[in-house]
């Protein structure tokens, strides 16, 4: 349905080395690096960050989070340290989310603007 998402970023600098980190367990990597502005993705650009004066205020309360596949259990927990290495806080340690499915496996983090991210697999190893 969606060709790509773009979200507003603080510091370009600060977003890509976060960004770099939490996304590589997951077989994602900056395919377009600017001045001002990164694109991610495996094969073609399917998250865009771009640094501007006022990035729309994260809000915890509002539902908005980007969720991002995983092949494994293995990079879900790869993703959540990494993210939490490189500055991003804990919303939700790697585990089964029963009460989404049996097999749903997802870890949730907040990158350094306050913007939400799951990572998830539903694969059982």
């Amino acid at each position: 349905m969606l060709d790509h998402v773009s979200i507003g970023v603080r510091d370009i600098k600060v977003a890509r080395r976060f960004y770099d980190a939490a996304l590589k367990p997951l077989g994602y990597e900056c395919l377009a690096p600017g001045e001002d502005s990164a694109g991610y993705g495996r094969k073609a650009i399917q998250l865009w960050l771009g640094q501007t004066e006022h990035p729309v205020k994260a809000d915890p309360k509002s539902g908005l989070h980007f969720c991002f596949v995983a092949d494994s259990r293995k990079a879900v927990d790869a993703f959540y340290a990494a993210a939490i290495k490189s500055g991003g806080k804990d919303n939700g340690k790697p585990g089964v989310r029963a009460d989404y499915s049996a097999n749903y496996y997802a870890a949730f983090v907040v990158d350094p603007d306050g913007y939400r991210l799951e990572a998830h697999c539903e694969k059982t190893a």
